[in-house]
């Protein structure tokens, strides 16, 4: 532990003392659009959510996206530019009791023609029956509803609430307007850095900004940090060694060595697709070491069984599906072996992308072809006006035939029927699955009218 950790940052004669009860990321925030950095995509001049907060009309909405990337901010400038109270609650601690007093507050705004803005950070962590206890309000417009979250709305949020708000995704920042929000911080004299006498150049800057990963308010923390070491040990600028020690605290919650989390990551994968299980284990256990949560390996494990293994061994993803289940029964360190088991049996299963390859250029298709009618006898025809338009004539039950499979039988729109998409490969149990498509293929082209090919391509 250093010196300026154990003391406490207590410093002498510093504007750092001064201001050492409220972090640098709090005392910079940003109160207007022109200091906000970042998310263009859907604060740009023409954007929909820009032209709602310049003329103060305000929706609800879901903020969505990783941490540091200003979605607080962002719901305090809407609040602002609108000029409506602002009230907000923690899902962590909140309960349905703490959204009746704010649904108090907002009705006696209302009498009184005062608009409430109420921001839930975490917003994923409310149950189903608080989030319910917020429909109604959102959908008399008692008050504009923000929620922050770091997960999949689509996923952590009901139907409900997601059918009364808009979705907004934010980004992680980039390198440059993170180095935008760190030199702002220290060139302020008022709220920031500006006035404590200690220098950094421009290199270390851009240092700190690519560390953080997107994260600005991580970014901000290891500026301050280095500062306060600087200022305890009467320095008058950060210098590398010093910035290593503060990375070395600070850098990334996953790895106590300063590299970026997605790197580790992206290894694991790596390591798992090329068949190395000794590699994977290995960035397995740095990722565990330096602090990753193991559900969210356990999660990238699914992704990879789905992805790089598919159907050439469909046990991968059960066994990927099982760990993740332990690793939530158990928790770690029990469960962290189970999610072991299945990167080991994930990097020595065979391998194949097929399916991967198969859904991309469906989606493709599906949006090239989105308005292709289904084939009448694919329709379904449980009312006697769509039998008597044809709706599922002629269609053949497949279990009625040798192997459950009609020779010459068309299941695509017509405009695509001879669209090849899933070319299973020669690994595992692609290899038979790949036997059985080729030996229907030639059954169709055997037929007399062959209406459907599965060939390769």
């Amino acid at each position: 532990m250093t010196d300026a950790i154990a003391s406490g940052f207590d410093f002498n004669d510093s504007a750092l003392h001064t201001r050492s009860n409220r972090p640098l990321a709090a005392r910079v925030r940003p109160t207007d659009l022109e200091s906000y950095c970042g998310q263009e995509h859907i604060l740009g001049p023409d954007s929909a959510l820009r032209q709602a907060m310049l003329k103060g009309e305000l929706h609800s909405m879901i903020l969505w996206g990783p941490p540091g990337t200003g979605k607080t901010t962002l719901a305090k400038i809407l609040a602002m530019q609108s000029n409506a109270e602002f009230e907000t609650l923690s899902a962590v601690s909140a309960g349905v009791k703490d959204i009746r007093q704010v649904v108090e507050l907002a009705r006696q705004r209302q009498q009184a023609n005062i608009s409430t803005l109420l921001f839930i950070d975490e917003v994923h962590r409310f149950n189903k029956s608080q989030q319910d206890a917020l429909l109604p309000h959102i959908e008399d417009g008692l008050f504009v509803f923000i929620g922050a979250t770091t997960e999949n709305p689509s996923f952590e949020l009901n139907n409900a609430l997601l059918s009364r708000v808009r979705v907004y995704t934010l980004q992680s920042l980039s390198t440059a307007d993170l180095i935008k929000v760190l030199t702002r911080a220290i060139s302020d004299v008022d709220n920031g850095l500006g006035d404590c006498g200690i220098d950094i150049d421009a290199a270390l800057i851009a240092k700190i900004a690519d560390v953080a990963d997107g994260d600005a308010r991580s970014a901000l923390g290891m500026l301050e940090l280095a500062m306060q070491f600087a200022s305890a040990r009467n320095l008058s600028a950060v210098d590398d060694k010093l910035l290593a020690e503060v990375l070395r605290e600070r850098a990334s919650r996953f790895d106590n060595k300063g590299e970026h989390f997605y790197d580790q990551i992206s290894a694991l994968h790596k390591s798992v697709r090329g068949s190395a299980p000794d590699a994977a284990l290995y960035w397995f256990a740095r990722m565990l070491e330096g602090g990753c949560d193991p559900l969210y390996i356990a999660r990238r494990v699914v992704r990879m069984a789905s992805e790089d293994i598919g159907n050439a061994d469909p046990r991968a993803l059960t066994i990927a599906l099982n760990a993740w289940d332990v690793q939530s029964r158990l928790g770690s360190p029990e469960g962290e072996l189970s999610l072991a088991q299945a990167v080991v049996y994930l990097a020595v299963a065979p391998k194949s992308n097929a399916v991967y390859k198969a859904l991309a250029k469906a989606k493709q298709m599906a949006s090239e072809y989105g308005a292709e009618p289904v084939p009448l006898h694919l329709r379904n025809a449980p009312t006697d006006l769509m039998k008597s338009l044809d709706y599922g004539a002629e269609y053949k039950y497949a279990h009625d035939y040798d192997e459950a499979y009609v020779v010459g039988e068309n299941y695509f729109p017509e405009a695509i029927k001879d669209e090849v998409l899933y070319q299973p490969t020669e690994q595992g149990l692609e290899a038979k699955i790949k036997a059985k498509l080729e030996r229907f293929k030639a059954l169709d082209a055997a037929s007399e009218q062959p209406r459907y090919r599965h060939d390769d391509r």
